[in-house]
């Protein structure tokens, strides 16, 4: 394979883009668990809840910084990799991208102190609230992040002046056509993450003789949140499948490596996709159901790769993927349903007593919502290609010129940094699970919520 700028360019996007939406991935759901955490604790003073919300908040701390630094860099690599994107595209982008700074990033860092540091500094109603506030700017972060994503994939609102995008509609921009299905899958996707990373956490503290209180209580949140949010995130899926199949036929073929246009397509559960062949070796097919999964008729059309001629994504990674996002995905509902089971019988004794072969499960499923995340993302990204903005900007029109060499060095640098910050950070959470303070930190002056007291 010739790696030529253009490739590695791509290659090292996808590398900044794979390590920044892992700690998203986490901060947008896990803010919200940290409000339910203080909600119980000032609802039942029980310590136990207060153990979990600052146990997580440390969580939620690091998450965050990763996320910020990484997301900077990305930034950088609008004008060193791809120039030309801001140049055609940057009327959409800059203000979407703005927004996200003004709304979304301004509140997570206002607040976010408030939140670490406000024990005792501030009144309980403050710290409340500012924990709220964190949860809501992380949210509206993943809304002008994933609108100005889900433009790029079904634009709207605009038109093409001397080669630039311009504004036409801006509201038809922020909500364009695959923008509802998108926010809502992301946001479920989140969820799931937080929620096996919180559950696995906290099975690993019961394995290694950890735990506190405050296990207990954000094992049993997470496993339940798991179960509640699985099915939901299956039920959407199959909308943002139905609205990709509209508005994105090609990268639907790329999926399911339908080759050639045919009704009642069968669904391809697994095989070798041969894309210069044009055929899928090895095959296991299931007759008919493709066309009913994908257009909820058993005779329904699936456009073939063939129809897109020079306009295709490639097949073979968006095959793959797309099938481990799922495979993972029903392992985490199985997983979820398996520890709800074991669980609902428990639900009033203060401690939680699991079977070890759960906990194993749990523990190794900690950093399962990552890897469904990644395949995911890689499904989105990969299937609008050899588009920028699907149908109207070819990739290959906005890449940097510079030498491939140049782009070949920061790309390993890159590499190496995020190596090496990822397996920090498990290994911190793994030190913090297996070193937890047994009890909320100590306010500065008095009793919390008597701030100066």
């Amino acid at each position: 394979m010739e790696f030529d700028t253009l490739l590695l360019s791509r290659l090292q996007f996808a590398a900044n883009i794979s390590f920044h939406i892992l700690f998203p991935t986490i901060t947008i759901a896990l803010g919200w668990f940290l409000l339910f955490f203080r909600l119980r604790f000032v609802r039942t003073r029980e310590q136990a809840w207060e153990e979990a919300y600052y146990f997580w908040t440390k969580v939620f701390a690091l998450s965050f910084a990763l996320g910020v630094v990484s997301g900077v860099t990305m930034s950088f690599q609008f004008g060193t990799n791809w120039p030309g994107f801001m140049e055609k595209a940057g009327n959409i982008a800059g203000p979407l991208l703005g927004y996200e700074v003004l709304t979304a990033f301004f509140l997570e860092a206002s607040f976010l102190g408030i939140m670490l540091f406000g024990r005792g500094r501030v009144s309980e109603r403050v710290h409340l609230i500012a924990t709220f506030l964190v949860a809501l700017g992380t949210t509206f972060s993943a809304f002008w992040i994933l609108s100005l994503n889900s433009w790029m994939q079904t634009p709207a609102g605009a038109e093409i002046v001397k080669g630039e995008f311009i504004a036409v509609d801006w509201f038809a921009i922020v909500f364009n056509p695959s923008f509802p299905y998108r926010l809502a899958h992301k946001l479920l996707a989140s969820g799931l993450t937080a929620s096996f990373l919180i559950a696995g956490l906290c099975a690993w503290q019961l394995l290694k003789g950890s735990a506190t209180g405050g296990t207990h209580k954000a094992l049993r949140t997470a496993v339940f949140a798991a179960a509640l949010i699985a099915p939901v995130q299956i039920f959407v899926g199959d909308l943002h499948g139905l609205n990709t199949l509209k508005h994105q036929p090609a990268k639907v073929a790329a999926i399911e490596a339908v080759w050639e246009t045919e009704k009642g397509a069968a669904l391809t559960l697994f095989g070798i996709p041969d894309e210069k062949a044009g055929t899928t070796h090895y095959a296991v097919k299931v007759p008919k159901l493709g066309s009913l999964i994908l257009t909820h008729e058993w005779e329904g059309e699936l456009r073939g790769i063939a129809d897109f001629p020079n306009a295709h994504p490639p097949v073979a990674p968006v095959f793959y993927a797309f099938r481990v996002m799922v495979g993972v995905g029903s392992l985490m509902l199985l997983v979820a349903l398996w520890g709800v089971y074991k669980l609902w019988p428990q639900r009033g004794d203060a401690r939680t007593r699991l079977p070890r072969p759960l906990l194993w499960t749990l523990a190794a499923m900690t950093f399962s919502g990552w890897l469904a995340t990644l395949a995911g993302w890689y499904v989105t990204e990969i299937g609008r290609q050899p588009f920028i903005v699907y149908g109207l900007l070819r990739t290959a029109d906005v890449a940097t010129t510079i030498a491939s060499g140049h782009v070949a060095l920061t790309l390993a640098a890159y590499l190496t940094v995020y190596g090496l910050l990822l397996i920090t950070y498990v290994g911190v959470l793994k030190y913090m699970a297996e070193h937890p303070v047994k009890h909320a930190p100590e306010a500065p002056h008095g009793e919390l919520g008597k701030a100066g007291a």
